[in-house]
């Protein structure tokens, strides 16, 4: 381990894990550690026996739920968007090889008391039963501009600058009313709350925009796909990307302890009496605890179930978002289902999970309207974490740590924080100009 490595990185989440992989890529030396035995840290799958040691101790799995090998559950449980970044760097970095996906069969929204599909374009906003006549004519017009709307070509502009008018603006002028303005800007554009909407415009037509056409890429029931296996099989697919370029991996690695010089910067890692010395160091919170800020808590309930979500068109899969103003919150809430068509449990079992950034120290009844949507549950789970952001400054001491994962069900402020650090760290831009029909034949949909 005495060595000398351009990155050290600490922590296998799936944050740490595609850093590793990209930096490996481009030829820097990379020492990779864990202080546990087990790939994906806080994002990794729990098989049946190893959630009933989290969350009920030394009790053991009634044995009606089926063989406990055959269970991957996620505990950071995300969907990918079909053409979103992160599907752009797997297709990048060639991990795809590694892994096989599948559609995801619905996305749903929540609006007054019941669960509808999402309408994300002109022809599902005229069949949609969220909107009555006169205002499906008005967000059918909407959709036609998002969809027209180039950068490059002011004529599909009709006016607008979207740097600068706001999203407030540019639905005021398209005449939609809170409702519509509620499934748009929370179950198409993926906003976690309402600020967007004094935000320039621009941002949140890219997001319809991608939301469409993830869509229609693969003609499934929503813009989302998801790895059989769950997602634990991610963190280890970077991690055998960076293995190929050179990487080394060290799990179960105690105490990992960063070591600074005199100036402050950082010079390697001990563990077990050994110092590696590197540049830099690449973490998530829990390496530098005194680099980082607590901004909130995720509450999230686990659901095991023997039946799909009712009143969701019999999916096997589905996401629905629970906009913020549908349940008089400061941010949304989410409900993510699988099953064993992803091959997450056994035949006829489903895992769903119901999440949101806690507003309360009680998430039984915080949670309760998505637990609401469930349905009977055979077994439920219920769980708290601290989120937290970094708050050092890189270029002074030459940590890069990744923030907490957030309450969404979908990846794409998580790829945002990775390529954002990346940029940190190489002082470079991952090119995600893929051509993404490459990813076909390693992909199961």
């Amino acid at each position: 381990m005495d060595e000398e490595y351009d990155v050290i990185v600490l922590g296998t989440g799936l944050k740490e894990c595609i850093l590793s992989g990209l930096l490996s890529v481009d030829g820097l030396k990379v020492l990779h550690m864990d202080r546990n035995d087990y790939y994906g840290g806080d994002s990794t799958s729990l098989n049946l026996n190893q959630l009933w040691k989290k969350f009920r101790g030394e009790e053991k799995p009634p044995a009606h739920l089926g063989a406990s090998r055959d269970y991957n559950v996620d505990m950071v449980p995300k969907f990918m968007m079909a053409n979103g970044t992160l599907v752009r760097t797997l297709i990048h970095t060639d991990v795809t090889k590694y892994l096989s996906f599948k559609a995801v069969d619905g996305s749903y929204v929540f609006s007054k008391g019941k669960i509808h599909k999402v309408p994300a374009t002109d022809m599902e906003a005229l069949r949609s039963p969220l909107m009555g006549l006169f205002e499906k004519r008005r967000a059918r017009n909407f959709f036609i501009y998002v969809q027209d709307y180039n950068d490059a070509d002011p004529k599909t502009h009709q006016g607008c600058d979207l740097t600068r008018m706001t999203t407030k603006e540019l639905i005021a002028k398209h005449g939609l009313s809170d409702d519509t303005v509620d499934f748009i800007g929370h179950a198409l554009a993926l906003h976690r709350d309402d600020r967007y909407l004094n935000e320039p415009a621009i941002d949140t037509v890219k997001r319809m925009k991608l939301y469409a056409e993830s869509l229609a890429r693969f003609q499934g029931g929503s813009p989302y796909i998801y790895p059989l296996y769950g997602l634990g099989e991610l963190p280890q697919a970077f991690a055998r990307l960076s293995a190929v370029y050179g990487g080394t991996y060290m799990l179960n690695k105690p105490e990992c302890k960063v070591e600074f010089d005199m100036e402050g910067k950082v010079c390697g890692v001990t563990s077990e009496g050994e110092t590696a010395k590197c540049k830099k160091v690449v973490c998530d919170p829990s390496y530098l605890p005194n680099k980082v800020r607590k901004i909130g808590k995720v509450a999230r309930a686990i659901a095991i179930m023997s039946h799909p979500i009712p009143n969701a068109n019999e999916s096997h899969s589905v996401q629905i978002i629970l906009p913020q103003k549908q349940l008089g919150r400061r941010s949304d809430m989410y409900v993510f289902c699988c099953s064993y068509t992803h091959n997450v449990a056994p035949k006829g079992k489903f895992i769903a999970f119901v999440s949101a950034e806690a507003e309360t120290d009680n998430p039984q009844s915080e949670l309760k309207p998505g637990i609401d949507l469930l349905g009977s549950v055979d077994e439920l789970f219920f769980d708290m974490y601290d989120r937290y952001e970094p708050v050092n400054e890189p270029s002074l001491d030459n940590c890069f740590v990744s923030a907490s994962y957030d309450a969404t069900t979908h990846f794409e402020t998580t790829v945002t924080d990775v390529l954002n650090m990346y940029t940190m760290i190489t002082g470079k831009t991952v090119d995600l100009s893929v051509d993404l029909s490459a990813a076909s034949a390693a992909e199961e949909y």
